[in-house]
């Protein structure tokens, strides 16, 4: 059983929004590796980052996302971070992930001042859009690595976004080509 698409992005980028709606297109279940997470543990990503540290919590989250690789046959939202782990990396071969693309200044915009994303804690805009460009400067390289499609979701609503999801997937030959208008 594999799923039918993994999605992965930055914060922001709509990763459990789109996964939600694109799920329910295909009529297909929606895992979250990051809930999967907190249900496993009891605990919330912020209190294990704050615990255990970001160490611990990539592994966590790695074994999460191997266990939704093998046993979800719908589609998959991972948290934003766990491509830097090179056994995520791994085990997306093979797999149909779709990289949600999204500019520092709409990320920034859509996280607001969420409290719930650990790497991203700023005391002002401009620190955390800082930030934001050092999250894309190491993850946009691993997203792009181990995506089979590349989505701009800038200014682009959800249901735009899905559509031409959808429309990838159902194009075979396409599945591969990294790309997006």
């Amino acid at each position: 059983m594999a799923p039918r698409a993994v999605l992965v992005g930055l914060p922001g980028s709509g990763k459990s929004t789109i996964g939600r709606r694109l799920a329910k297109a295909l009529g297909v279940g929606f895992l979250d590796t990051d809930a999967a997470i907190e249900q496993r543990t009891g605990r919330t990503i912020p209190d294990i980052f704050a615990a255990d540290g970001e160490r611990e919590f990539r592994r966590i989250e790695e074994e999460a996302v191997r266990a939704a690789l093998a046993d979800h046959d719908g589609v998959v939202s991972l948290g934003g971070g766990a491509v830097t782990s090179p056994g995520v990396c791994e085990a997306l071969a093979g797999h149909t992930v779709i990289y949600l693309e999204i500019s520092a200044g709409e990320g920034v915009r859509r996280t607001g001042g969420s409290a719930v994303r650990p790497l991203l804690a700023a005391t002002d805009e401009a620190e955390k859009y800082s930030k934001y460009k050092a999250l894309m400067a190491q993850r946009v390289p691993l997203y792009r690595r181990v995506s089979t499609i590349r989505v701009d979701t800038n200014r682009r609503n959800p249901g735009a976004v899905v559509r031409y999801i959808v429309s990838r997937l159902q194009a075979p030959e396409n599945a591969h080509a990294e790309a997006a208008t």
